[in-house]
């Protein structure tokens, strides 16, 4: 793996604020080792290892069949890896599993909320799941925040996919995660309500403090949100770096170009034996 030079912390949000985390002692929210996933002939992930830090937003990319969804999976303990661990906050989550989980959330452009269910009795119902203390109170400080006000007795299956998006946000920070994960979140969104999302997003890392794992096939968000980015590719990690210099470190003229060169790149292939 080639890794570029380290940056100088997380960047600020778009309005402007300006938040110092010195690189050395910021906080690990998530630290994947050795990870590994394998399913009868096929290696699906092949001994990654990362870290995400507080207020650092970090983004897993690679093409389709890459291993990010398998990946993720692991993470939040829907897989078992073959090899590897999960240490969320710290917390071993094959050991402490239920402690490392409600450190943790997650949202996705697939994992729809209940449509028959309006937009607080979802917030209220997993607030229950994540037993939230002062739940009421928790539910309207977030229909505030995501701008939800107007939306809270419409059920979530007439909103548009902008506002299932914000709802489906809500819902990952309820519990207030240590880190966040992200599957394609702004995939079926019109440019200007990602643009809204991407926004949000990127403010939550530096306003609450947590580490989000991100994944997207936009390179054009990566690059605008990303403090970091590792290219997966084959169920292993390419590259790790920093979206904004990495096509220039790696002769392309956009992170696009060289995601497509990476995408291609072909990789030795390991006896399936050693997956064990």
């Amino acid at each position: 793996m080639v890794t570029a030079s380290p940056d100088d912390g997380p960047r600020p949000p778009y309005e402007g604020a300006s938040v110092e985390v010195p690189a050395l002692t910021r906080e690990v929210v998530l630290r994947v080792a050795g990870l590994r996933k394998v399913y009868s002939q096929l290696i699906a992930v092949d001994g990654v290892s990362f870290d995400v830090h507080r207020n650092e937003v970090v983004g897993l990319l690679g093409p389709n069949g890459a291993g990010k969804t398998t990946t993720l999976n692991m993470i939040l303990g829907v897989l078992s890896p073959t090899a590897g661990s999960v240490l969320i906050g710290g917390m071993d989550l094959a050991r402490q599993r239920a402690r490392a989980l409600a450190q943790a959330n997650f949202s996705a452009v697939y994992a729809s909320l209940p449509g028959n269910l309006s937009v607080v009795q979802n917030l209220r119902f997993f607030g229950l799941v994540y037993g939230i203390p002062e739940l009421g109170r928790r539910v309207a400080e977030l229909l505030r925040q995501f701008d939800l006000e107007r939306l809270r007795d419409t059920k979530c299956g007439l909103l548009s996919s902008g506002e299932q998006t914000r709802v489906a946000l809500a819902k990952a920070v309820l519990n207030r995660p240590r880190l966040l994960l992200l599957d394609e979140p702004t995939a079926s969104l019109d440019p200007a309500a990602a643009q809204t999302i991407r926004t949000r997003i990127r403010n939550l890392a530096v306003e609450s403090g947590c580490g989000i794992l991100w994944t997207s096939h936009n390179m054009y968000e990566v690059e605008e949100v990303c403090d970091r980015v590792l290219f997966l590719s084959r169920g292993r990690i390419l590259l790790e770096g920093d979206p904004r210099r990495l096509p220039r470190e790696h002769g392309t003229g956009t992170l696009e170009e060289l995601f497509i060169r990476l995408a291609r790149e072909p990789l030795r292939e390991q006896p399936l034996e050693h997956a064990e």
